[in-house]
Formats: C-alpha cells, sequence, structure tokens
C-alpha cells in the first residue's frame, strides 16, 4: 500500500503529544562520519514508516550538538528554499567524506612529523579557512531562530571564561543570541590546538551589540544530551505551556544521545607514561593530543554516568538510548587523520556500530556494558523510530487544524 505525505511535516509542540523527543550528538572531528552513519539509519526508519519525505527535524523537540555535533545539528536544521530541512541524514557521510580532506589536510614526506609538531606547538594545526568558507557557503545568513526545530549548541567563550549555549529558547530572552548558525558552528567546532579560536559580534535590532570569543563547545559539553535535557527543564520552570510534565518526569523523555567513538579499549594513555610529560607532550603524544582526548572524553561519560543512573533510578531506562563505541583503535580514533583510507574505515565503525548489541552503564561500577537481551543498536532504533512516528502522528491528531 501506497503511504501518502503527510500533510503537516514540522513537529507539533510536546502539549499535544505524551512524550518530549531529544537527539543529541556528540563532538569529535572527522569522527563525526560515526553518528551521520547512525542517523542515516534511523531516518531511513522513520522514512519507512511515514514516507521519503520526512526528516529527523519532523520528529524532535530539540536537536543538541557540540563541535562536529553541532555542525551536523545546523544541516538538519537549517531551512532550504522550501523551508525544509537543507541536508538530508543521508547526505552527511557524503559532506563528511568529500570536504574532510580540505578542512583537515595531511602532511606527507620524510620531515611531515616534525613539521606538524612545530606547527601544533606554535599554533593550531589547522587555519581553518577551508571550514569557515564552507559552512558560511552551505547556511548562508540563516539565523538561530530560523531552525525548524529547537535546536541547543554549545560553545565556549575564553573571554568571559563560560559556556555560551546556543538555544533556540532563549532568543527571544536575549536577541543578542540570534547570531548566524555559520558563526555559531565556526565557534563550536574550533577545537583547542586543531583549529584557531573565533571571534564574531552580533547586533540585534535594537542595536545591542554583543561580542563572542570562541572556542570548541567540547570544553563544555562534548555530549551535549544534559545540555539539551536543561534546555527543556528550564522552559518547564518557565511554565512554557509546550512543555506540560513536572522536572522529574523522565518518564515523558524520548532521548537519543550520539557519540563519535572512542578510544577506550587501547588504553594509549598510562600513569606511568604521564607522570614524565611537561606541557608539549600532553599537547602532542604519538599523533595525539592527549589533554583533549581527556577533557572531552571526561565530559562526555560524566553526561551518560548521570543520565543512565538517573533514567534507571526513575525506571524510564528504555527512554534513553545512548550510542557509542568505546573500541577504537588507531587512526580512526583520531579527530584529524582525514586520509580516504580513514574516511572510510570510519564509515564502517559506523556500519558495525549498528550491529553491536545495545549497551547501557552500570550504576555501579560506571562501565558501559551490553544488555542481556541480545538487542543490537539497530533494533534500539528501530523501536525508538516507532515511538517518534507514533508521537508525531498523535500530535497532528490532537493539534486543531
Amino acid at each position: 500500500m501506497e503511504k501518502k505525505p503527510s500533510p503537516l511535516l514540522q513537529i507539533q509542540p510536546p502539549t499535544f503529544g505524551n512524550q518530549i523527543t531529544i537527539l543529541s550528538i556528540d563532538g569529535g572531528g572527522i569522527r563525526g562520519i560515526i553518528p551521520a552513519t547512525i542517523l542515516e539509519f534511523l531516518e531511513s526508519k522513520l522514512q519507512e514508516l511515514d514516507g521519503e519525505e520526512v526528516r529527523l527535524a519532523d520528529y524532535f523537540d530539540v536537536i543538541a550538538g557540540t563541535s562536529t555535533g553541532g555542525l551536523v545539528t545546523a544541516m538538519l536544521t537549517a531551512p532550504d528554499g522550501n523551508n525544509r530541512p537543507l541536508f538530508a541524514a543521508k547526505d552527511i557521510k557524503p559532506f563528511y567524506l568529500e570536504n574532510c580532506p580540505k578542512i583537515f589536510p595531511q602532511q606527507s614526506g620524510p620531515f611531515s612529523c616534525i613539521a606538524k609538531l612545530f606547527k601544533t606547538v606554535t599554533g593550531p594545526k589547522y587555519d581553518g579557512q577551508y571550514l569557515h568558507k564552507l559552512i558560511k557557503e552551505k547556511l548562508g545568513r540563516k539565523r538561530l531562530n530560523q531552525t525548524l526545530t529547537s535546536v541547543a549548541i554549545p560553545t565556549f567563550d575564553i573571554k568571559q571564561l563560560q559556556p555560551i549555549i546556543f538555544s533556540s529558547y532563549e532568543v527571544s530572552r536575549d536577541p543578542t543570541m540570534n547570531a548566524q548558525l555559520s558563526d555559531i558552528c565556526i565557534g563550536t567546532s574550533a577545537a583547542p590546538t586543531y583549529l584557531p579560536t573565533y571571534y564574531f559580534k552580533n547586533e540585534d535590532k535594537e542595536g545591542n551589540l554583543r561580542e563572542f570569543h570562541l572556542t570548541d563547545g567540547g570544553v563544555a559539553a562534548n555530549n551535549p544530551t544534559l545540555v539539551a535535557i536543561g534546555e527543556v527543564t528550564k522552559q518547564v520552570f518557565k511554565k512554557n505551556q509546550d512543555f506540560p510534565i513536572t522536572p522529574m518526569d523522565y518518564g515523558r523523555y524520548l532521548v537519543i544521545s550520539i557519540g563519535t567513538g572512542a578510544a577506550k579499549i587501547a588504553q594509549k594513555y598510562t600513569a606511568s607514561k604521564a607522570a614524565k610529560w611537561g606541557a608539549i607532550n600532553w599537547i602532542i603524544d604519538e599523533g595525539s593530543t592527549p589533554i583533549v582526548d581527556v577533557f572531552s572524553q571526561a565530559s562526555a561519560d560524566m553526561v551518560d554516568l548521570h543520565l543512565g543512573v538517573i533514567f534507571q533510578a526513575l525506571h524510564s531506562e528504555d527512554n534513553y538510548l545512548r550510542i557509542q563505541d568505546d573500541t577504537l583503535t588507531g587512526t580512526v580514533s583520531s579527530v584529524d587523520i582525514a586520509t580516504k583510507e580513514n574516511l572510510n574505515n570510519l564509515v564502517k565503525v559506523g556500519e558495525e556500530l549498528l550491529k553491536k548489541p545495545l549497551s547501557r552503564v552500570n550504576p555501579e561500577t560506571g562501565l558501559t556494558e551490553p544488555v542481556k537481551t541480545g538487542v543490537t543498536n539497530a533494533d534500539a532504533l528501530k523501536k525508538f523510530a516507532e515511538l517518534l512516528s507514533k508521537e508525531r502522528k498523535l500530535r497532528e491528531q490532537n493539534h486543531p487544524t
């Protein structure tokens, strides 16, 4: 039986449904290919249920992304000329495969290691010019208040020494936050030691000016899931009628959090090794940047541990899906080795991750362990697709025409 296109594509507020839906995408440079592969699978399952024209932005109340995840967030939610998402999920992976080698050009030759070390010590490894031009070209002058669903993109202001969250919900309160999506994406992806910090200023319609001095959002929240929930919680406290829940009503959430992989299994660093490090070794060690690896992974895992414990304690663990691969080794664990071979290997990592068992954090140990039901990540995503489809249809049904 042929599916008929839905007359109502963009998501209606939670007040017309039963649940609040959240999608979160970690930071991780070129490893953004991994969540891109997962998101392509999820969107394909939604299309099987509701028609080829639907997009992820039609199902989530909030999409949050940090660094490379922030760019993916903007791609999924920025409007095109027809007021539909600029990118389908299936377009993101080819975008990365084509552009990552130009964003992170690789040096070769007998002195390439020395050149990389010198560049890392004296400044960022990459000048960011191609990335900046590309983002501005793709996103144009579109602003935060134009996204097709609410977004939350963390950055960190090094002048103020505080996180800055570009949230759709904050624009009405503070119009100076209504920045261009291109500026937000460049700011959230300005990873220390890899890309230069980013300055821009934004002026609202009243002439109020605000300056931003931004570095990578991963400094504050490499896993932005808690940021997204926090933005919803603020709306609940403000008695926003779109969110008719209590702050601790986690049974009303549907949360998908997608990581960009980690090299935990490789156990690259040891205390005895790091005990001898000075500043340079913390910045570069065998092609990696330990200080960045440590703070980004610590922030991501703390969020997963916190949410995993809360959802389980409130008997809502089936409403929280974290998909992450902790078994990366070698160059696929890098955030910037953008060779054709490595990028294709990252695609394979994403595809294999779909086949791996669903895992959850063990609140006793803090470790992530496979569930004993035999359910795979692909199975879990199919189930979530069904729940998201059901929620969207309920909202359409209840929404006054």
